[in-house]
């Protein structure tokens, strides 16, 4: 329940500062006073930081996104038409960016985008 709806966190958070209210001597009306600022306070306050460390999480590239922008070897000449690649350890079908281009065996690319289970080099 908490981790769904963290302001319910922050109303119980109220709710204790009411109870040391009352274990302090405050009648009902303080004890009340007590958990509505407490708790509108929290919620005015760490909602919005939680919100902004929420949306400012760093992506972590996985999957065919962390491949892009890699070096890769040229196994069979890679051209507009097909070739192969050897990146990440692993061998891949690979074309060029540019129709027109082709690298050789042995040569190192880049690669720009992944477009299914080929890898588009320059």
């Amino acid at each position: 329940m908490l981790t769904a709806m963290p302001e319910f966190g922050m109303l119980a958070v109220g709710a204790v500062a009411a109870a040391v209210g009352a274990g302090l001597g405050l009648g009902t009306v303080g004890q009340v006073l007590v958990f509505v600022v407490v708790s509108v306070a929290l919620i005015a306050v760490v909602r919005p930081i939680a919100a902004r460390h929420s949306a400012e999480r760093p992506r972590l590239a996985t999957g065919i996104d962390a491949l892009k922008g890699r070096q890769a070897v040229v196994l069979e000449r890679v051209d507009g038409s097909g070739g192969r690649i050897k990146l990440a350890g692993e061998v891949w079908s690979a074309r060029t960016l540019d129709g027109g281009q082709s690298f050789e065996p042995g040569q190192q690319v880049d690669v720009v985008e992944i477009d299914g289970a080929t890898a588009i080099v320059m």
